[in-house]
């Protein structure tokens, strides 16, 4: 399945180790991360070298090919919310996952939308738990 996974960049790194799980569990399960620079420990050098529209281009690009979105929304960022709203637009389903000390946003937590669920994760075996069962449901 192609995946767009959606975390910060701009609005912070401190996700990147759950980025990168996330990103790992994925591959190992045979899924495509199209967007897979969101785990990349070196995308904010890499993206210095593009344009904003440049990497707007990229990521809905990769976006429109996607079948599904997985954003973690622990960090509040603007991206994601653009990318989250792009995906329910497209109609495509979503999973949202934070930790449960994370404030996250009211227009995340309270949609309503049938694409979209949100979940909450404590450790790794958590959120392993909480990715198989969405994948499995598509």
């Amino acid at each position: 399945m192609k995946i767009f996974l959606s975390g910060s960049i701009r609005g912070g790194r401190g996700m990147l180790p759950v980025y990168q799980f996330i990103c790992g569990y994925l591959r190992r399960n045979a899924h495509e991360v199209l967007s897979w620079h969101v785990a990349h420990d070196g995308v904010e050098e890499t993206e210095s070298l593009m344009s904003e529209s440049q990497i707007y281009e990229r990521d809905m690009g990769f976006l429109k090919e996607s079948e599904c979105m997985i954003a973690e929304v622990s960090l509040a960022s603007t991206g994601v919310g653009y990318e989250v709203c792009s995906a329910i637009n497209k109609g495509i389903p979503i999973l949202c996952v934070h930790q449960p000390d994370a404030n996250v946003s009211a227009m995340i937590l309270g949609n309503t939308n049938g694409n979209v669920s949100v979940k909450e994760y404590s450790d790794p075996e958590d959120l392993e738990v909480i990715l198989r069962d969405f994948l499995g449901s598509l």
